[in-house]
């Protein structure tokens, strides 16, 4: 239900009751935003709108922490709380609350100079074009062309050329380098122009790549410039075309590089559900939950895995990054598999964390393959037990929608994060527990609670093993471990 709190009462009256009248209010092109940081700006409130629509004004109340934004149209305001009744909105790292407001417009100070020039400088940004001198004066305050990001909750796969197309909206990208720090993924991105990159910043800091996850959080590099080698999957310089890719790095097709020097945005709608900053429509596809990746529409959700040990089961750690329907080892090639996630986003994941791991003293090769589906054997026909169907396997993670464990994602590490702890199971306990599965632990730390642990392996592979043999491991009175790539170190 959609309520409004008409809190212009007691703004004019002086009440400080806190009784707020609640009512309920039909749609509005103006939206009240509640609890807000105390030193929330202007332009991260209008940010909130941007991907919807034109923002036409915007009313802060400092002292009650609350705003009204007004959008250009109802249409823009109604799939902005569409979405965000689905996907929680965030202003320096803090939830905040949008409704409907009973006014159908606002009446502003048009004086107020600092407002209009925020208002004109999203105009800008939303038609395409400059701002003016001064609203680029106000944008520059950092001058830096590089931003440094961040992808939080990285459910699904995120790659140099997703960041180049949504980045592109705001300004010409020459560059960008992306890497792995702290168990996060992380790229520098450099624009032409320090204005598009404050451009970018305001609007997509905070905001979701992808329907409840794929996070951006952006800062300013103090790089001014960056120096770019190779060109392939891990950096980019699409003002040089020309360099090579790198020992053992997949280069980027020559023609696929013309395409995007000549159209930066070309791609952009092979995304449905990817963050257009500037578009409802894909807002509302990502609030609706319609995702596939860039030149993956269509393809299926089955891997294809190779140079495994043939002595040792490998399906377990697949778990960790979607759910296993089906595997099936290949008859002729008893090092190879293919395994059947749920959907194309979740193989595409597994893909992407597990492909060159070493597992059991061998580098695995995950690819996608050209199969839909892992057919199970015909009645009657003895397959020798090499096909098997886990769509009722108690190792699932991801059934429930919008589960905790989307958020929990990880690419491997050597420190494991354990959960569903007996209280009786002491650090003693655990560490014979993990040093029995074939490894050595180097360090161990209990929660506050002590129902959760954190315990680092002497290195990934050993930490890859004590996963797949020790997730749902039965630790008494039915009580199952949980185990999973942490972030985190000891």
């Amino acid at each position: 239900v959609v309520v409004y709190a008409n809190i212009l009462d007691g703004a004019s009256n002086g009440s400080d009751s806190k009784k707020l009248r609640v009512e309920e209010a039909p749609p509005s092109r103006v939206l009240h935003i509640r609890k807000l940081p105390n030193e929330a700006s202007e332009t991260e409130v209008i940010a909130l709108g941007l991907p919807f629509g034109k923002v036409t004004n915007i009313l802060t109340l400092k002292g009650k922490n609350q705003a009204f934004l007004e959008m250009g149209t109802e249409e823009a305001a109604i799939t902005m709380v569409n979405y965000y009744t689905t996907v929680t909105p965030h202003v320096r790292n803090v939830p905040v609350f949008i409704q409907y407001s009973n006014h159908k417009e606002l009446k502003t100070d048009a004086g107020n100079q600092r407002t209009q020039a925020v208002l004109q400088a999203v105009s800008a940004v939303q038609s395409g074009g400059s701002p003016s001198s001064d609203v680029q004066e106000a944008l520059a305050a950092a001058s830096s062309p590089v931003l440094r990001i961040i992808i939080d909750n990285m459910f699904y796969p995120v790659t140099l050329d997703v960041l180049q197309q949504i980045f592109s909206k705001f300004g010409t990208v020459m560059k960008i380098i992306t890497f792995t720090k702290n168990n996060q993924f992380q790229a520098l991105l450099q624009f032409s122009d320090p204005v598009n990159a404050q451009q970018a910043k305001l609007a997509l800091d905070g905001q979701n790549i992808y329907n409840s996850c794929c996070t951006l959080r952006i800062d300013f590099s103090k790089l001014v410039n960056l120096n770019v080698k190779y060109n392939n999957d891990k950096s980019r310089d699409y003002t040089r075309p020309e360099l090579p890719a790198g020992d053992g790095q997949p280069s980027i097709d020559p023609s696929v590089a013309a395409a995007f020097s000549k159209d930066s945005n070309s791609l952009l709608g092979k995304i449905p559900g990817a963050l257009n900053p500037l578009s409802a429509a894909a807002a509302a596809a990502a609030a609706a939950g319609r995702v596939a990746l860039a030149g993956q529409a269509g393809s299926s959700g089955v891997l294809l895995v190779s140079n495994l040990n043939e002595e040792v089961s490998n399906t377990s750690t697949h778990t960790l990054y979607g759910d296993v329907q089906r595997v099936k080892i290949l008859y002729n090639k008893k090092d190879s598999a293919l395994i059947q996630m749920s959907d194309t986003n979740q193989a595409q994941l597994a893909m992407s964390h597990l492909n060159g791991q070493k597992m059991y003293g061998k580098i695995i090769r995950v690819t996608l393959s050209k199969h839909q589906t892992v057919a199970l054997p015909r009645d009657g026909l003895d397959d020798q037990g090499l096909t098997k169907d886990y769509a009722n396997s108690p190792l699932h993670r991801f059934k429930k929608p919008g589960s905790k464990n989307f958020q929990n994602i990880f690419p491997p590490s050597a420190t494991l994060h354990l959960s569903n702890i007996p209280q009786d199971v002491t650090e003693d306990d655990l560490r014979l527990l993990f040093s029995n599965a074939g490894g050595t632990v180097k360090a161990f730390k209990f929660f506050q609670d002590r129902k959760m642990a954190l315990i680092q392996m002497s290195t990934v592979e050993e930490a890859i093993q004590a996963l797949i043999d020790l997730h749902n491991y039965n630790m008494g009175g039915n009580q199952h471990l949980r185990v999973s790539f942490s972030k985190s170190t000891i």
